[in-house]
């Protein structure tokens, strides 16, 4: 559930950001230098303005050209000194806020590589896109003008009020009470403005799923012709979408309405108030035209910080969803004294273990006992749902252990480095990935850096080099996404390839075969054998014939391991297993 931001959360969120500035103090030092130095030079105008007035009107002989040309070669001056500073904040400023957005990016990228399986389970990949690119768009504006605008208006607003008092404290505080009330109402449309803006953020992470969903699922959709069907689906997210903005914009209508009236309100308090005090000799008119000056000077600020309010709601709509995924827990990490598991013989042991999912909490995997020798092949078979594959994910700690203890070699896996640990283990699953790239490119994958030779002679190994070298290019050839220019046999083969060029002393084989049809599951099982020779393995089976030779057999079901022996024991034992060979026998006899 997304966490809404309160006042207090929102210091909070600023309190966390604020770290990021650190890198680049010193720019952001010398930004607000250069804010003050435009805001001095804008604060200055109607000074000079006044005195040229007041000399007009009282003293007309003292207006001498010499006097003229001093006070307009000061404000020619100002204004470069202002072009200068304005050069710097719009250059350097936005620069040093995109650095920050790059920097943030970074950070949410590695955070999202730490976190567990457990969080990938919950959450939607197009959330988590929408996060780390758009998310962080508006981060380059609000890093830059958050800080910048309020110290400008911070600046103009006491720097008005000072210099007014010097004139006529009671028309000044006339002027000034109209501020407070100014103030409630940008703050009533600023709240339902932000909650709107938040609902759009969300809004938008979904639309960004369901389309990511649609389009990698294009081939199912055309296969059924349920274009309408998504493009309904579709059209129901982007509505409630355009409803949420519009009544956005309803708010910002009302936002920027009350302000045009607090404009003519304060011009109109300063002409009759003014001309008041001023028939009662209270202020002279060069005084009156420098309140009309700064009256505008004032308005003009807060035209900006309105302006900056949608730029404030996206960045701080971006960093409260940024710090939302910052927050998550990392589940799984190295321990403190954690060290290189160094070379795995391959010896696997279960000590009692038990599983269960933290959404649910429903026990997956209860009090299992396993050990296996190194270079035996441990088949696991049984009915969906039995946790043949969640067994296996707990070697490498894609998933920790609810209770009980997973050795290798005689080693606590949670003592070891994970990175060492994933760097013994290799995994070939039914579902391959492939990456945009080469295929050269997604064999070298299982070791990075290796040479073409290396890549060449894994494939070779693979049974993958004869149709590669077939490719329009070879190994230089593109896959596509997801390796959709490729058969599902040829992927799998590249999978394998990658596997062994990785070498890992632990292989886990994931219902390697069972998508393939015969001749690509013939190629591709001769590949895996050879794979898996004279290492640990564990293989997930569908297509129970390929496990006949498997060192023992594992039959998991929702109460753990029924049965465990070769294929002819369990078959001789006529149990669970015999029947789910039997069934699989019938099922292919009926389908040849």
């Amino acid at each position: 559930m997304e966490a809404t931001v309160t006042n207090k959360g929102k210091k909070g969120l600023i309190r966390r950001f604020a770290p990021y500035f650190k890198k680049y103090l010193w720019i952001l030092i010398f930004d607000l230098f250069c804010a003050a130095l435009t805001t001095v030079c804008e604060l200055a105008l109607p000074i000079i303005v006044q005195q040229i007035t007041n000399r007009g009107i009282n003293d007309l002989a003292s207006l001498t050209l010499s006097y003229i040309l001093r006070i307009g070669g000061l404000y020619i001056f100002l204004k470069l000194v202002d072009v200068g500073a304005t050069f710097f904040m719009a250059s350097i400023g936005h620069i040093m806020g995109t650095k920050i957005e790059t920097d943030m990016r970074r950070d949410m990228f590695a955070h999202l590589q730490k976190l567990s399986f457990s969080y990938f389970d919950n959450t939607k990949i197009g959330q988590l896109m929408s996060r780390i690119t758009t998310d962080l768009f508006d981060i380059t504006e609000f890093a830059h003008h958050c800080p910048e605008e309020f110290f400008i208006a911070g600046i103009k607003i006491i720097g008005a009020f000072v210099i007014l008092c010097t004139m006529s404290v009671p028309l000044t505080l006339i002027i000034f009470a109209v501020l407070p009330f100014m103030l409630a109402a940008a703050m009533f449309f600023n709240k339902r403005m932000q909650a709107q803006f938040r609902s759009q953020r969300q809004q938008l992470g979904e639309i960004n799923a369901q389309v990511e969903d649609s389009l990698l699922g294009v081939r199912v959709v055309k296969s059924f012709a349920n274009e309408p069907l998504e493009e309904k689906k579709f059209e129901e997210g982007n509505q409630r979408f355009y409803n949420i903005k519009r009544l956005r914009y309803m708010y910002m209508g009302g936002f920027e309405a009350s302000n045009k009236f607090f404009d003519g309100l304060m011009y109109i308090v300063v002409v009759i108030a003014g001309a008041i005090f001023m028939m009662n000799g209270a202020i002279d008119p060069s005084q009156l035209v420098a309140y009309l000056l700064y009256i505008t000077t004032l308005i003009n600020s807060i035209h900006r910080i309105v302006q900056f309010t949608e730029q404030f709601q996206s960045g701080m709509s971006g960093v409260e969803r940024f710090f939302q995924v910052m927050d998550a827990p990392i589940e799984i990490s190295d321990a403190p004294d954690a060290k290189d598991i160094g070379i795995v013989k391959g010896d696997v042991t279960f000590d009692h273990v038990s599983f269960k999912y933290n959404d649910d909490g429903t026990e997956v995997l209860s009090d299992i006992d396993l050990d296996v020798k190194a270079g035996e092949n441990i088949a696991l078979v049984g009915p969906s749902g039995g946790g043949k594959t969640t067994l296996c994910n707990l070697i490498p700690r894609f998933y920790d252990t609810t209770a009980g203890t997973i050795r290798i070699d005689g080693k606590d896996i949670r003592t070891v480095t994970l990175k060492s640990l994933r760097d013994r283990i290799g995994f070939v699953q039914q579902d391959v990935y492939l990456f945009s790239g080469s295929v050269f490119e997604n064999i070298q994958y299982g070791k990075p850096g290796a040479s073409k030779e290396e890549v060449i002679a894994a494939s070779k190994m693979a049974g993958a080099h004869e149709f590669i070298e077939g490719l329009s290019n070879g190994y230089d050839t593109y896959v596509g996404e997801r390796g959709v220019k490729l058969s599902g046999g040829q992927k799998q083969r590249i999978s394998i390839a990658r596997a062994f060029l990785k070498n890992p002393p632990i292989l886990i084989l994931d219902e390697a075969t069972s998508a393939l049809d015969n001749e690509s599951e013939r190629i591709v099982q001769a590949s895996l054998e050879k794979l898996a020779k004279g290492r640990t393995t564990f293989t997930i089976a569908h297509r129970l014939t390929t496990i006949k030779n498997a060192t023992k057999i594992l039959v998991l079901t929702d109460k753990g391991i029924e049965e465990a022996g070769t294929h002819q024991e369990l078959m001789k034992k006529k149990g669970i297993y015999f029947d789910l060979y039997k069934s699989y026998q019938e099922m292919t006899a009926d389908t040849e």
